[in-house]
């Protein structure tokens, strides 16, 4: 395997040290964008409404088919 000069060579008293920082970046965004409140609730009811439509969408397609093969 080649050599990576600026990969970590041991484990120092810094251990876990993250020298591109992503580990910290990707906290920052997690924490920072998790949505409070009432913000939760349109997306449920958003995502209910589109279910709902898929299933009626699924039953006249099926039935369609139903349909046509019998028919």
């Amino acid at each position: 395997m080649a050599h990576n000069p600026h990969a970590p060579q041991g484990q120092g008293p810094e251990g876990n040290y993250d020298p591109a920082g992503s580990t910290q970046m990707f906290r920052a965004f997690v924490d920072e964008g998790a949505p409070q409140g009432r913000a939760a609730a349109p997306a449920q009811s958003s995502s209910r409404v589109g279910l709902i439509v898929g299933v009626i969408a699924a039953v006249v397609v099926i039935g369609a088919v139903a349909w046509l093969a019998l028919g």
